[in-house]
């Protein structure tokens, strides 16, 4: 899929992130994990999201030097086995097309399917979207709003009618958007407001969860070993696109989320993450999980795997 640009920072921009962003209060990323989630490790797939030199250190001293170039790099969402994008209104995209759905490939299925020896056609690529998270201060010095928009693109000197431009916009957009019936949502743009979310809606012990893959090869997988429910409550939060990580975070009632051992044809291991939705009474009849199902909303659950770079929080 194809690569968008690299984005650089305007100097006015850099300058202000540069002086005085963090004060002496500001702790290290660990710190403030271990504080928030005591008896959570941080998984790796958080950890990858940091750029360490980004933060300050455990004596409390900032080596922040400024967003790096990585961060800036807008990719696109790569489309497989699961919901590229959350919210009501990309069902309603994924209804009507604008969606990509790969062909072939599983995207929904049913809760009995996850039973030991189940054969699927899956496709887990990893995710292009290198974006790191920011510290809360710089964050919240940054506008995200869709009456700030033009702020936004000239502050990443990014033209109004590029491709660019209009990937913000839409991610902003998004966030924006009123939660359906029976979700709770937040769009975090920093690990604090990203663990703050989760601790609000699951508690101080909660657990970490995100579909792991050797190879990112479209092929038949096999579930391999009894599959495993991981909880009844979870807050799924999907990373969006934009020129740093944002997640858009939701709490969806009535679901139940499973960690699955696959196999593939070629010997490929992957620990994928499922979520079944049991309350589709409130969706739109026209969404592609019904049309692929042959289904009616309310009937039975409807259930999809977690494209990597997703994170899924269970109470522990």
């Amino acid at each position: 899929m194809e690569h968008f640009r690299l984005i650089f920072l305007s100097s006015f921009l850099y300058v202000i992130l540069l002086v005085g962003v963090f004060a002496s209060e500001d702790v290290s990323w660990e710190t403030y994990w271990q504080s928030a989630l005591p008896k959570t490790p941080i998984p790796q797939a958080v950890q990858e999201l940091l750029h360490p030199e980004n933060w300050p250190g455990t004596e409390g001293k900032s080596t922040y030097t400024g967003i790096s170039k990585d961060a800036l790099n807008i990719n696109t969402i790569q489309s497989g086995s699961a919901f590229t994008t959350a919210g009501p209104e990309s069902y309603a995209k994924a209804a009507t097309g604008k969606i990509p759905v790969e062909q072939g490939v599983t995207t929904f299925f049913f809760e009995k399917d996850l039973h030991l020896g189940k054969k699927m056609t899956l496709h887990f690529p990893k995710t292009t979207n290198n974006a790191k998270l920011l510290p809360l201060r710089v964050a919240k010095s940054l506008p995200f709003s869709s009456s700030k928009l033009p702020e936004i693109l000239n502050r990443f000197l990014l033209k109004p009618e590029s491709a660019e431009a209009e990937i913000v916009k839409q991610t902003i957009e998004e966030c924006e958007e009123p939660s359906i019936e029976g979700e709770d949502k937040y769009c975090a743009t920093s690990l604090e407001s990203l663990v703050d979310f989760s601790v609000s809606k699951l508690g101080k012990y909660a657990e970490v969860f995100s579909t792991k893959v050797d190879v990112e090869n479209k092929q038949e997988y096999r579930i391999a070993k009894r599959v495993e429910k991981i909880g009844e409550r979870s807050v799924v939060c999907h990373k969006q696109k934009y020129v740093y990580a944002v997640f858009y975070c939701h709490e969806i009632r009535s679901t139940r989320a499973y960690k699955v051992s696959l196999v593939g044809a070629d010997g490929t291991k992957a620990e994928a993450v499922a979520v079944c939705h049991s309350d589709t009474r409130k969706w739109n009849i026209k969404l592609l999980a019904f049309q692929l199902l042959k289904i009616k909303p309310g009937t039975v659950p409807v259930c999809h795997f977690l494209p990597s770079g997703n994170l899924l929080w269970v109470p522990n």
